[in-house]
């Protein structure tokens, strides 16, 4: 079977590493892909939102399924666009996609349907907003409700960082915007819980806990995520019997009541306190870098997995996977989440021998002429899979410095709640 992926960074060539080490796969295809994905499938330089286009190439190249990597494509409708064709698309529909679309519409499915998260005000203008914020307890949370790529959140200590986090999303900071989410502030610890789902059945994917901020021990600015350990070290019997009857299983139901249709992955941001789940948010989509972390730990061929969410037979696999420890250690453009230099060669990336615990996923890389330059704040993810958390962050670190990628950076830290030295 030929396989098309659509996205550019780590998941994506993590997905497609994953594939091409199923024996059903006979060529893959990546929409656009990186420097990493061009080793192992052919990349295509077309615009995966332009879905007439993506048909045209795919129906050409005889691809039977479309594995969807980044939420865009899921929100703007791919799903629909390709519904009754001979093409599988893996991922959401349309209005499962709002869960991601639209944080005010998750919230009111959360109101609805009694789902802990924080409590909420929908306000509907700049006015409206900043009087509401005069009567608030700090700190609080203030959200874009569309897309955002990851950057519409803000934390906000006081009444002057709210008004100026208000005035740049209505002022079009993240696009047209007609309204705002500010939640109350919740305390307790972040954790990933991810599921695959054929919009009858589910299944546990995966947990796992991202770091975020830029600076080792958790301080700093917001990225993309720094790095990831998975499994969570909260996961419990208890807890996940919380998240799926709690949070999980009430808003497929509501999914499925508003005519939706979910198949694909699921991710779960729960900030968890005193053993209790509250939803923080919800994502179409795997993780960026939680994939790169939980796929090496697969078991069970990912292809039937995907083929089985699109066909509505997952009760019919089982879904295995080592039972293992993974870190992923992100190295980074200097200078990120701020400005960065792009088109920076990374000599010897290609004569850096891995082990068979090892993987190295390249999320902002491009391939010019014979060099591999960056192209991204996030560039290379470095992951070891092991029985012990320190072996798999000292291995992945070794493999960051013997590269010696003279315009990186990373963070040392990676895991520190699970690993003491």
């Amino acid at each position: 079977m030929n396989i098309g992926i659509i996205g550019s960074g780590g998941r994506e060539h993590a997905i497609c590493h994953m594939l091409s080490k199923s024996k059903k796969v006979s060529k893959i295809f990546c929409f656009p892909g990186n420097a990493g994905t061009n080793l192992i499938a052919e990349n295509v330089n077309l615009n995966p939102d332009n879905f007439s286009e993506l048909e045209k190439h795919c129906i050409d190249k005889e691809i039977k399924l479309i594995v969807v990597g980044p939420e865009k494509p899921l929100v703007n409708g791919i799903v629909d666009h390709f519904k009754g064709k001979s093409i599988k698309v893996f991922g959401p529909d349309k209005i499962s996609s709002k869960l991601e679309g639209s944080k005010i519409f998750t919230k009111e499915i959360c109101q609805k349907n009694n789902i802990p998260t924080s409590r909420f005000k929908i306000c509907k203008s700049l006015d409206e907003t900043i009087d509401y914020l005069k009567s608030v307890r700090y700190p609080l949370v203030i959200k874009a409700d569309g897309l955002a790529s990851g950057k519409g959140v803000y934390i906000c200590n006081d009444f002057d960082e709210a008004k100026t986090a208000s005035e740049e999303i209505f002022n079009g900071k993240f696009g047209s915007a007609h309204q705002i989410l500010v939640e109350e502030f919740l305390d307790g610890e972040e954790m990933s819980y991810f599921i695959v789902t054929d919009g009858k059945n589910y299944r546990f994917f995966g947990s796992a806990q991202d770091h975020k901020r830029v600076g080792e021990g958790d301080v700093g600015k917001n990225t993309g995520g720094m790095g990831c350990y998975s499994p969570s070290r909260l996961l419990s019997d208890e807890l996940e019997f919380k998240i799926r009857k709690k949070i999980i299983e009430p808003t497929l139901g509501a999914i499925n009541r508003a005519g939706g249709v979910y198949k694909g992955f699921l991710y779960v941001g729960l900030m968890v306190k005193n053993n209790d789940p509250f939803l923080i948010e919800f994502n179409v989509r795997m993780g960026d870098p939680e994939c790169q972390t939980i796929l090496p730990t697969l078991k069970t061929d990912l292809l039937d997995i995907l083929i089985s969410c699109c066909d509505g037979t997952l009760n019919e696999i089982k879904i295995n996977f080592f039972n293992t420890k993974s870190i992923c250690i992100v190295l980074c453009s200097k200078g990120y989440p701020e400005k960065f230099e792009n088109n920076i060669e990374i000599k010897n990336l290609e004569q850096l021998k891995l082990l068979e615990n090892q993987s190295i996923f390249h999320a902002g890389t491009l391939k010019k002429k014979n060099e591999i330059i960056s192209n991204g704040g996030r560039v290379l993810n470095f992951v070891s899979v092991s029985e012990d958390f320190l072996q798999c962050r000292e291995e992945a670190i070794d493999l960051i410095k013997r590269l010696n990628w003279k315009n990186g950076y990373f963070r040392k830290d990676i895991g520190h709640k699970v690993i003491k030295t």
